[in-house]
């Protein structure tokens, strides 16, 4: 029978309020703070997490700002960017964690890009990193084409946020109803392939660079929105540490490789980050 997660109620320091979603298996052996990509709720990610919990991880799954449980949602005149996601929301989480377990922290899409600047915050919490479909989204690591429709995307964005005052993605069929001030963050690291400080006080690219922790990859070969180029590029950022890449293809996955068919059918996916997270 498959765990249930039991909801942590958290409150960040500007009075956010938003749930952790927490897996904790007995006899726990490590523990992976889960955040999901971009517009997609805590509990999407339940298989996954259950089946990590049956292998002796407790997993807790960030809930995103605007979505799911989280109190808030983006409309005119209630906005936010990375800042408040870095500086207010995950650190709620990262402080809520059992401090008896050692912690990875994850993530799939933009949260695996959340996970690794989160780290970079908080490296004394934080023994590795696992990155699944994830990458910089620097325009430069994207094949000719794709390169024209994102970085176009990118530019119309802050036109566009500042009109409606939010992201409709909910109707553009990209995330869902984001922040405009998360959206323009997102459109700035499509240009420049930089993450800034996000009034963190310095740089995060620097931040990163000392991050020296072991690194687990994995990437879907029909992952279009994170070319192979993308998840080197993010993994480049870091400071030294061991690094573990898996590619899924289609029979490996025994479904569609692409960004989010992983999500409903973990089966292949679970099983190698549960061994990668238990081992010594």
């Amino acid at each position: 029978m498959a765990m249930l997660p039991v909801e942590t109620p958290l409150v960040a320091a500007d009075g956010h309020r938003f749930p952790l979603r927490v897996f904790s298996p007995p006899g726990a052996r490590a523990g992976l703070l889960w955040v999901p990509a971009l517009g997609v709720p805590a509990q999407k990610y339940d298989r996954f997490a259950a089946t990590l919990a049956q292998a002796g991880v407790a997993v807790a799954v960030h809930e995103w700002r605007g979505i799911g449980g989280s109190a808030l949602r983006a409309r005119r005149g209630v906005d936010w960017g990375y800042a408040e996601l870095l500086g207010q929301d995950l650190p709620a989480s990262v402080a809520a964690l059992d401090p008896a377990l050692r912690w990875r922290f994850g993530g799939h899409s933009l949260g695996g890009q959340f996970a690794a600047m989160a780290a970079a915050l908080s490296p004394a919490r934080c023994a590795g990193l696992v990155l699944v479909a994830t990458g910089v989204p620097d325009a430069r690591t994207f094949p000719a084409w794709e390169r024209v429709l994102i970085s176009a995307f990118a530019r119309l964005l802050p036109p566009l946020t500042r009109a409606a005052g939010y992201y409709p993605g909910h109707r553009l069929g990209f995330a869902g109803r984001e922040a405009g001030q998360l959206m323009r963050d997102w459109a700035s690291t499509v240009r420049t392939g930089v993450y800034s400080g996000y009034g963190t006080g310095r740089p995060l690219e620097a931040r990163l660079r000392e991050l020296a922790v072991p690194v687990l990859a994995l990437r879907f070969l029909h992952d279009w929105f994170v070319p192979e180029a993308s998840l080197q590029g993010l993994v480049a950022k870091l400071g030294a540490g061991p690094r573990r890449w898996e590619l899924f293809d289609d029979a490996r996955l025994g479904a569609r490789s692409d960004h989010f068919r992983w999500m409903r059918e973990p089966g292949a996916v679970a099983p190698v980050v549960a061994e990668w997270l238990l081992s010594p």
